[in-house]
């Protein structure tokens, strides 16, 4: 039996290193078969102080291009 990972992922325990901000928890999924970097903070209802998992989603950034480099001034032409 082949192993499909599509919907389905894994979240582990996050250090903070003393920054509240970062996520309490770190891990990756894939989702329609596109990889997801996922971070998980957990807050608590105003209302009721129910816990929860507040999550965000981010693609796994793909190899990026080459930036443009502008052409050197030698390699223009100039009209004058």
């Amino acid at each position: 039996m082949n192993y499909d990972p599509n919907l389905k992922g894994v979240l582990f325990r996050n250090d903070k290193n003393g920054n509240e901000k970062r996520p309490d928890y770190r891990g990756s999924a894939v989702i329609n078969n596109v990889d997801y970097n996922i971070s998980a903070w957990i807050k608590a209802s105003k209302k009721t102080g129910d816990k929860f998992l507040s999550l965000t989603f981010q693609q796994k950034e793909q190899a990026k291009p080459a930036p443009k480099q502008e052409p050197a001034w030698d390699d223009m032409d100039a009209p004058f």
